[in-house]
């Protein structure tokens, strides 16, 4: 096993307190490399990640984030679930005052799909 698939698979998300909680301040982060695996047919799924959310207390470390994002270019997954599982695990660890993550994904099969979940 090479030293990126070792990382990727003892990642683990980190949150860190957030520098300035007394604030309302938008955190937008984009995510161009997102690969899953179609659970149908097996083919890759390419797709950009964006997480934009309002912090509380909390913030992600963004080396952790990619990581994360990483381990699922081996994982047979919807476009629909990738997008509200990484939806749900940031609204349970941030806590944020608002999030949305979108889905972008690649064109595959004729068809364009964009999954946006927010609260």
């Amino acid at each position: 096993m090479r030293y990126g698939e070792k990382a990727i698979k003892k990642a683990k998300l980190e949150f860190w307190d957030n520098p300035s909680p007394e604030k309302d301040y938008t955190i937008d982060i984009a995510y161009p490399e997102f690969t899953c695996l179609c659970p149908r047919s097996g083919y890759p799924d390419f797709a950009t990640i964006k997480v934009t959310y309002i912090p509380d207390k909390k913030v992600v470390e963004l080396k952790s984030l990619k990581l994360y994002l990483n381990s699922f270019r081996n994982k047979y997954i919807s476009h629909e679930a990738a997008t509200n599982e990484i939806f749900d695990v940031l609204k349970k660890n941030l806590k944020p005052r608002h999030l949305e993550v979108t889905g972008d994904f690649n064109v595959r099969g004729n068809v364009k799909t964009v999954i946006k979940v927010t609260t």
